[in-house]
């Protein structure tokens, strides 16, 4: 069975030795008492919570999955799912980052990220519970009027219920545009709601005593497309208006998915036969107070990807290091064991710094991520606010997209590492792959992340956001200038932004003649923009590596390795990435239909 160890001493050196976050957050009256020791208690007791509660599961659940009992529609989890869960609202973890107005401990977001980082790594399946029932507190919080956040918010606070989000239909995923469920107003003021949704992540299970669905669903005279959605809020029980739980409500699993991975969680088909609903904002508005949910299970995504990788990255280590196999190429490396270790071999050290590179890397944008997010949400200074909210609607595809395309890689070449014992299952590392490829899938595939990112983040604003962060690009590489220890890490960044700027430029002025070049370049770009990023990230966390690697503690020569491994052997793929996105949409769109 896989084991895990999480990553304390990554995190501490990410949010205090790179991000200064104690500092930043003191800027935020809401966050201004956090201090450090706090964070890291924080942490080290999740990290427990992980590795010791819920990382045991994670196979049972791979190979138990959820069973439906299809007479009561009641669906029962894998064996210590309901138990974890319990021990989870004990602990008060859903609460960490919520309002105190609610019950919440109002610890900021950034606190709360890594926490599901080592969820993930742990067992991403069961941490997809909590993690939708985030998402549905977070669209409430934001949209909900004052009777439904009463209603509503303390008990996804606590933890006593859950949430979910249902979007898609059987004939309609990304297009929501065609959704068909209705929503008929009733004299009471609430709706009745009608129609079916599927692969309803934690849809239905046993592990709370209320499900809080949020759904989307058209009025009677909504316009056509996604201009006439609206949102409603639709427990699996009704609830009085003392808050407490009344009838079964009208919603209800009508089926389990079997999946290629996940299998822990409940991905549910949901029937709604006339459920008792209260619409959430304005009607017709839908999609806007949705985004909200979308946009945090974006970023979750984000985490699970890598989640994935942090835990891949470690068995797989701890394999190179035990298992002998061979000789080395360049002489005997251990003369007292018939073979050498595999972790002598190049192959094998170029997967696994593949994986840690992005594994750290990507930990580094996350934790900066929501860092901004926290200043989005709590800053005085609207300044400020704005300019940290176009860097979060930026790098949002960015974290969903790059972190999980990572996440295939990185788990696949470290399920490589074991060789055969990759692909049997009692070791752990082929459930990770399988788990991993989900997330390049929902919450928007990554193609729609990456014509999210040019398309709207980019081209539609004349690259305003991606301005605001070339110039955080810009200002270290000046001040890095004449540093002759960086040059090895600011120079590529350097060129690398420059490109950037002028392959923008490239797409834009095509995009005017023909907008199927933005579908023809959008992947190559996001993925560019993501090394752009991550150059960004590796290059300052060198200097500090730089600056310490001297005292003796190998952590810090670890991270310059790293680093160096980074922009000699990943970042290199730009190029390519950019040539292929010039070559436009002609070799694809030029295929009569008939010709594949």
């Amino acid at each position: 069975m896989a084991q895990y160890t999480p990553p304390l001493r990554d995190m501490q050196f990410v949010l205090h030795e790179l991000l200064n976050v104690v500092d930043e957050l003191k800027q935020l009256p809401a966050h201004a008492d956090v201090d450090a020791d706090t964070i890291n208690a924080v942490l080290e007791e999740g990290g427990k919570f992980a590795s010791q509660v819920i990382a045991p599961l994670n196979q049972i659940g791979d190979q138990e999955g959820c069973k439906l009992d299809k007479a009561t529609h009641e669906v029962t989890t894998a064996k210590g799912f309901k138990e974890a869960y319990l021990q989870y609202v004990e602990g008060g973890w859903p609460a960490l980052s919520c309002d105190p107005a609610f019950g919440g401990q109002g610890l900021p977001h950034v606190v709360n990220q890594c926490m599901y980082e080592m969820m993930n790594s742990a067992n991403q399946a069961w941490t997809m519970y909590p993690g939708l029932s985030h998402g549905a507190y977070e669209a409430l919080h934001a949209h909900g009027t004052d009777e439904q956040k009463k209603l509503y918010l303390p008990k996804l606070t606590s933890g006593q219920w859950t949430g979910t989000m249902c979007l898609t239909e059987p004939h309609c995923g990304t297009d929501l545009g065609l959704l068909r469920t209705k929503a008929e107003p009733q004299a009471d003021g609430t709706y009745k709601i009608t129609g079916n949704k599927i692969f309803i992540s934690a849809g239905e299970h046993d592990m709370s005593e209320n499900i809080v669905h949020l759904v989307l669903a058209r009025l009677p005279d909504a316009p056509q497309g996604s201009k006439g959605i609206s949102l409603f809020v639709v427990p699996k029980y009704n609830v009085t208006p003392e808050g407490k739980i009344g009838s079964r409500n009208g919603i209800y699993c009508g089926g389990l998915e079997h999946k290629m991975g996940i299998h822990g969680n409940a991905t549910a088909q949901m029937v709604l036969d006339g459920a008792v609903g209260t619409l959430v904002g304005e009607p017709n508005k839908g999609l806007a107070a949705m985004f909200v949910m979308m946009n945090a299970a974006r970023l979750g995504v984000g985490m699970q990807g890598l989640g994935l990788t942090e835990v891949a990255y470690q068995n797989a280590v701890a394999y190179a290091k035990d298992r002998i196999q061979m000789r080395s190429l360049s002489g005997v490396k251990a003369a007292d064991k018939p073979a050498d270790p595999i972790i002598v071999h190049p192959d094998v050290r170029k997967m696994l710094l593949t994986a840690r590179a992005y594994a750290e890397g990507g930990r580094a944008l996350s934790i900066w991520t929501t860092l901004l997010l926290d200043k989005e949400l709590s800053s005085e200074d609207e300044d400020e606010r704005k300019d940290a909210a176009d860097l979060v609607a930026l790098l949002t595809p960015i974290v969903k997209a790059f972190l999980t395309d990572n996440a295939w890689i990185s788990t696949s070449h470290c399920m490589q590492v074991f060789g055969g014992h990759g692909y049997i299952a009692e070791w752990g590392m082929e459930q990770f792959v399988r788990d991993a490829r989900i997330n390049m899938i929902y919450e928007g595939t990554n193609t729609i992340q990456s014509l999210d990112l040019l398309g709207r983040k980019v081209l539609a604003d004349n690259g305003a956001k991606l301005k605001k962060f070339g110039k955080i690009v810009r200002d270290f590489v000046e001040e890095e200038g004449t540093n002759e220890a960086m040059q090895e890490f600011v120079n590529p960044l350097a060129e690398l932004g420059e490109k950037v700027t002028k392959l923008t430029t490239e797409i834009g002025m095509k995009a005017f003649q023909n907008p199927d070049e933005v579908g023809a370049a959008a992947v190559d770009y996001l993925r560019v923009c993501g090394h752009l990023v991550f150059g960004y990230f590796w290059a300052r966390m060198a200097k500090i590596a730089l600056a310490k690697v001297d005292g003796g503690d190998p952590f810090y020569k670890a991270k310059l390795h790293t680093a160096r491994f980074y922009f000699a052997k990943l970042l290199p793929e730009t190029a390519t990435l950019i040539r292929t996105a010039r070559a436009g949409a002609k070799p694809m769109m030029d295929v009569e239909e008939s010709l594949f």
